[in-house]
């Protein structure tokens, strides 16, 4: 792979999670300036949007409670009472259409910066001339692909979801039925089935996040691509989970922080000041857009490994078509084209 050095696709399966990320730091330092203008453009609306939703929340609940706390304590029947009761619908209303409208841009932003990254870097890889203009004139042909596939990926993750649903369902009516009696038995299957979850999220997660680079480097998108996803990661999956729940865990800390030390932090603990607020809210922005630049590199640099894990040797010419595509009127390659032909070991 030849993306900042001289590497062959041969020798990309033995590379440890250790030397990928090394890989991607590579990448970005050495097209800093194309993943800067990406990161300014994409990633840093998203990554302050996804902060200052949590401020948000907080105001919206702040009111709420406040409300109802005025409620409890005032007679039904009277004026007051229709008139605070009238606001707290009416903050629910806004609550919703904040909700909506919130997920709506994330989703949006997501799915580019997610396109924009993996073209960037499958054109670095071809040897195609790179400019942020053109990758920012190809975005919005290739995420209407990206959308497709992040849909089924939300239809797994509902499903998946309804299923520990009733799962927890049938565990909670069997503990309570068993109070008293089997409490450390009960816990610890509660503990087993946490795991679980936990595992299967992540396994889901790193799914759909290798199926949207295979939605953008090949012909496949949608149901097809996470089915293809899921084939090719056997043999590095472990690889793929240790990052993403790495990720995913450094995600949550960063998420902790702001909310202890932003969110929360100007009502109960005003000790610190609103300048240390901003400087800790600062640096949370930074962290969490360098997370998700490196997120975006990583996935699409696990996608190049598990290729030739699998002996698949990509066609650089037929990927460059195939992104070439992308400038014009969209039509899709045949997989047999974009990809690969195995090559002998």
């Amino acid at each position: 792979m030849q993306l900042t050095m001289d590497r062959e696709q041969e020798e990309m399966q033995f590379l440890g999670l250790f030397d990928i990320y090394i890989e991607a730091y590579k990448v970005i330092y050495q097209w800093r300036k194309i993943f800067s203008q990406i990161t300014l453009s994409l990633i840093l609306p998203m990554s302050f949007i996804f902060l200052a939703h949590m401020e948000v929340y907080h105001l919206f609940f702040s009111d709420l409670n406040h409300s109802e706390f005025q409620l409890e304590h005032t007679h039904t029947g009277t004026a007051k009472y229709s008139k605070i009761s009238d606001h707290i619908n009416k903050e629910l209303t806004s609550l919703w259409l904040f909700i909506i409208v919130y997920f709506t841009i994330l989703i949006i932003f997501s799915l580019l910066s997610t396109s924009a990254v993996v073209y960037t870097i499958a054109s670095i890889y071809t040897s195609r001339e790179i400019g942020f203009m053109k990758v920012m004139s190809v975005v919005p042909k290739v995420w209407k692909r990206v959308m497709v596939t992040f849909l089924c990926a939300f239809l797994c993750f509902f499903v998946y979801n309804l299923v520990a649903f009733f799962v927890l369902a049938i565990w909670f009516v069997w503990a309570f039925s068993m109070r008293g009696e089997n409490d450390g038995l009960a816990k610890f299957i509660f503990v087993i089935m946490a795991i679980v979850y936990v595992v299967g999220s992540v396994y889901l997660s790193v799914i759909w996040h290798l199926a949207t680079v295979i939605t953008v480097l090949e012909d496949s998108y949608g149901m097809k691509a996470m089915l293809k996803s899921k084939d090719l990661l056997k043999g590095k999956m472990r690889i793929a989970l240790v990052f993403f729940f790495k990720l995913n865990l450094s995600l949550g800390v960063l998420n902790f922080i702001f909310k202890k030390f932003v969110v929360h932090d100007g009502n109960h603990h005003m000790h610190l000041g609103m300048l240390y607020r901003v400087a800790v809210g600062f640096l949370c922005l930074l962290l969490l857009l360098t997370l998700i630049l490196f997120g975006l590199v990583i996935q699409t640099i696990i996608y190049f490994v598990c290729k030739s894990y699998h002996h698949e040797n990509i066609d650089k010419s037929a990927l460059s078509d195939h992104l070439e595509v992308y400038l014009g009127e969209y039509e899709s390659l045949k997989s047999s084209d974009v990809q690969m032909e195995s090559y002998e070991v």
